[in-house]
């Protein structure tokens, strides 16, 4: 294995595990409201953790924008301007938080009617979030820590958060919950203090490790006009990209829904397929933006295409073996998820589709990291707006005929589409001529 693996494998390997491990979170809030004795808590917690992962999800620009300049700060050996950009990251990310919690009264409201919350379950849903709304200044401020632990070559931390966030959910959760005999409140609590647990960890490591240029900070430098334009042009650009990729994902568990209860289950099973090979890609896309931003802020050209095709290298083997065991254990893995034999039938004749998700989605996984690296998100915003659009457009013209196949066409041409428009717009930049 040569220099540039180990790069590589430095930071995407400890990244796989948080992504494996943040959805945790939320599986812990539903195992302890199952045993409650009432399936409506269960339902209370689904809907009130798909209302915060859509809202986190929107400002996910936090994390992205921050990774990507810092990493080029690193590069030039600039702590100092590594220091403000954090200082900016956490500045927007408690602004936005304030503003939710200023809002949450109307966001509830909107919420409730948009998700069609049947109303038995809308005081339960209103308590729950209520109470983790107050989660959303940690949630937010942790999003600006993590891109710039990212951008600084660094993800064992964000490992060491998210690893401390799980411990500290399971033990508040079951001692609320079992110990002082609350119900939704418990696990909604639990989840809260988790949160900020994250939060305090992040910011004392960062104290503690990068405590002397942080003390250096000058307010002035931090709010100076042309650096904050340029923060937020490269947030806004991410931030546009993000509201295509949710309307796609949202799209397509609605229209999955639309066609009755059996094709919803067969697609949600199907999902996870992508869901299980995103988390291992993003670990590698944030190998890209950490290593693809420090070289380019470093004027290491040859270091940054070498980082690339290795980064595609890694792609390519990680494709072949995701399509190899999708079409031959594919089925025998939606088995363990459920015993239902219509659904797992059902799920059955549309799994080519999910064994061509690797081959379909790795181009833009890779990308994404390369360009995040070299804050170059106007290319991520187009490609994602051109093949946002063309979902659309081929779901619209293939579903009457098609039916669920036009659905999940829709969904492997969009993919296919978001990496063939980045290596077009890439192959268009100065990155691609420089060596």
């Amino acid at each position: 294995m040569n220099h540039k693996d180990k790069e590589i494998l430095h930071i995407a390997l400890p990244a796989i595990v948080t992504n494996i491990t943040v959805p945790l979170l939320g599986l812990i809030d539903v195992t302890i409201t199952g045993h409650l004795g009432q399936t409506a808590y269960i339902g209370a917690i689904a809907v009130g953790s798909m209302l915060f992962n859509v809202v986190y999800w929107l400002f996910g620009f936090l994390r992205m924008g921050t990774s990507g300049m810092t990493a080029q700060a690193y590069g030039r050996a600039d702590a100092d301007e590594a220091a403000r950009l954090l200082a900016r990251g956490l500045c927007v990310g408690l602004a936005v938080a304030f503003a939710l919690l200023i809002l949450q009264a109307p966001l509830l409201k909107v919420a409730l009617v948009v998700m069609g919350v049947e109303p038995a379950l809308q005081p339960l849903v209103s308590t729950y979030f209520k109470i983790c709304i107050w989660g959303a200044p940690a949630m937010l401020c942790l999003y600006a820590f993590t891109g710039w632990f990212i951008g600084l070559q660094n993800t064992r931390v964000t490992m060491a958060v998210s690893i401390t966030q799980n411990v500290v959910n399971i033990v508040a959760s079951l001692l609320l919950v079992y110990g002082l005999g609350m119900k939704i409140e418990g696990v909604a609590t639990g989840t809260l203090i988790a949160q900020w647990a994250g939060a305090l960890l992040a910011t004392l490591y960062a104290c503690s490790k990068h405590g002397k240029v942080l003390q250096r900070l000058k307010w002035r430098a931090v709010l100076q006009g042309e650096a904050l334009l340029r923060f937020f042009t490269v947030n806004r650009d991410i931030f546009l990209r993000t509201l295509f990729l949710v309307a796609v994902n949202l799209f397509f568990v609605s229209a999955g829904a639309r066609q009755g209860a059996l094709l919803l289950a067969a697609n949600t099973l199907l999902m996870q397929l992508f869901t299980l090979f995103s988390y291992v890609m993003d670990g590698f896309a944030y190998a890209g933006e950490a290593l693809c931003g420090k070289y380019l802020g470093a004027h290491d050209a040859q270091g940054f295409h070498v980082t690339v095709k290795r980064l595609f290298a890694w792609g390519a083997l990680l494709t072949t073996a995701y399509t190899a065991v999708y079409a031959l254990g594919g089925d025998a893995f939606l088995a363990l998820l459920t015993d239902d034999t219509a659904v797992l039938h059902a799920a059955h004749q549309y799994m080519p589709w999910a064994i061509a998700i690797p081959m379909a989605g790795v181009a833009a996984f890779v990308w994404d990291g390369v360009f995040i690296g070299t804050t170059a998100t106007r290319g991520m915003l187009v490609s994602s707006a051109v093949a946002g659009i063309l979902f659309f457009a081929i779901y619209f013209v293939a579903a009457p005929t098609l039916h669920n196949h036009g659905l999940w066409l829709s969904f492997i041409i969009y993919l296919l589409t978001r990496g063939l428009v980045q290596t077009i717009l890439f192959n268009k930049t100065s990155f691609a001529t420089t060596n």
